[in-house]
């Protein structure tokens, strides 16, 4: 699969996100085979209301696949908006 990724040509948005997405695997990785387990140390509360602990590595495997979902949007509009240029 990552082979396959990195022979296809992307957008620059789409590297990125899978950018994010691998880094954010990684680092994850690193902290299971290193410690035993993942540390979340970004712990919210705001009025009662608790959100669920994360780290960095969550955040940017979120993000990779928000900029996956930007990017196929983004994508889908500009092929529409050339196909209709060019009838």
């Amino acid at each position: 699969w990552l082979a396959w990724l990195l022979a296809k040509p992307v957008r620059s948005l789409e590297g990125l996100a899978y950018s994010l997405i691998l880094g954010g695997a990684l680092g994850n990785a690193f902290d299971r085979a290193v410690r035993g387990s993942v540390i979340d140390y970004l712990d919210f509360h705001l009025h009662g209301w608790h959100w669920p602990a994360f780290n960095i590595a969550d955040m940017a495997i979120v993000g990779g696949a928000v900029g996956l979902i930007a990017s196929s949007v983004l994508g889908h509009r500009e092929a529409n908006t050339s196909s209709r240029r060019h009838t």
